[in-house]
């Protein structure tokens, strides 16, 4: 049985640092404030050079090189982005050249902070149906161009960075299972309501979110889909090593880990540090935690992703 396998992980996020202190300078907040309620101390903001292409591809060398395969082994990429470089062509594309590789499938997938999960169950169908052998899967996001800086209630959630896999064909089992939904009923929870039109951009270009509705919904529907993926695999969340949910507000992340009777210990959180990446989040703590010697060779790590549109999804994945 062809199976796809994770055999590298890599993340970038971008050099300038900027503290909750630094926030409340200019807006009418503070660290406790955005602590007590998001978990947030601080965020990575990308150079003005800097687009979603650039640090997808940083993050893509970096997992690259700890798969031990080179661009050329790479026969698909699929880039999940919520900002991407131009209206077209792709971030994917973008990317592609910068690391050097042509002729490979290229593509970007927007389901917004549920954007990676889904980029990976896509990708693992296709390298399980043998069209593909050797892909890189990638959330890249520069959210700090989409926000009202004047605005405590969105400005101080966001961050940029990026995340990367390596997923290869394998005859052991990797991608145990994956699920993935969406509602477009709840579009106005969280939205970026603008676009272009006859050369002009209409309808606001900022990030905009009911921000307890939201909470709401995504402690909801991110346990309802832990329990369906589990069903898929055959498995109970006490099989699950570590969870990893989409690093949104750490109160979600806590809240969703004590419905599913998960101990916070196995809970990976990375959100204190780089706030929320949207489609970038999840690759970039299971980056963390397998450098940081949690994540293991064996281990099973359920993938969580929730975000604007609205659209949830999971993924089991054995190391």
């Amino acid at each position: 049985m062809r199976w796809s396998r994770i055999v590298g992980t890599g993340g970038y996020l971008p050099s300038k640092i900027v503290t909750n202190d630094d926030l409340a300078r200019s807006l009418d907040t503070s660290d406790e404030w955005i602590r007590t309620r998001t978990g947030i101390r601080q965020r990575h903001i990308a150079d003005a050079s800097q687009a979603a292409s650039d640090l997808g591809a940083e993050a893509s060398r970096s997992a690259l090189a700890a798969a031990g395969v080179t661009p050329q082994d790479v026969d698909l990429i699929i880039v999940a982005t919520a900002t991407p470089d131009f209206i077209f062509p792709s971030t994917a594309c973008i990317m592609q050249a910068k690391l050097g590789i042509k002729g490979c499938a290229a593509f970007d997938i927007q389901a917004v902070c549920s954007g990676f999960v889904y980029a990976l169950a896509l990708a693992d169908n296709l390298i399980r149906a043998g069209q593909h052998r050797c892909a890189l899967v990638v959330g890249a996001e520069v959210y700090s161009r989409i926000l009202d800086w004047n605005d405590r209630g969105t400005a101080v959630l966001f961050g940029d960075g990026s995340g990367a896999v390596v997923l290869h064909s394998d005859s052991r089992p990797g991608v145990l299972g994956s699920a993935l939904h969406a509602d477009g009923s709840y579009a106005n929870l969280l939205s970026v309501p603008g676009t272009v039109c006859g050369g002009k951009v209409t309808g606001s270009p900022y990030v905009q979110m009911d921000g307890q509705a939201v909470f709401k919904f995504a402690v909801k529907v991110l346990d309802e889909v832990a329990r369906e993926t589990l069903a898929l695999c055959g498995l109970t969340i006490a099989d699950v090593d570590w969870l990893i949910p989409h690093q949104a507000n750490l109160r979600i992340l806590e809240a969703t880990a004590r419905k599913l009777g998960v101990d916070l210990s196995r809970l990976v959180v990375t959100v204190d540090r780089h706030a929320n990446t949207s489609a970038a989040s999840v690759p970039l703590a299971l980056d963390v935690a397998v450098r940081d010697g949690r994540i293991k060779p064996g281990h099973k790590v359920m993938l969580q992703g929730v975000g604007g549109g609205f659209t949830w999804g999971a993924s089991i994945v054995e190391m």
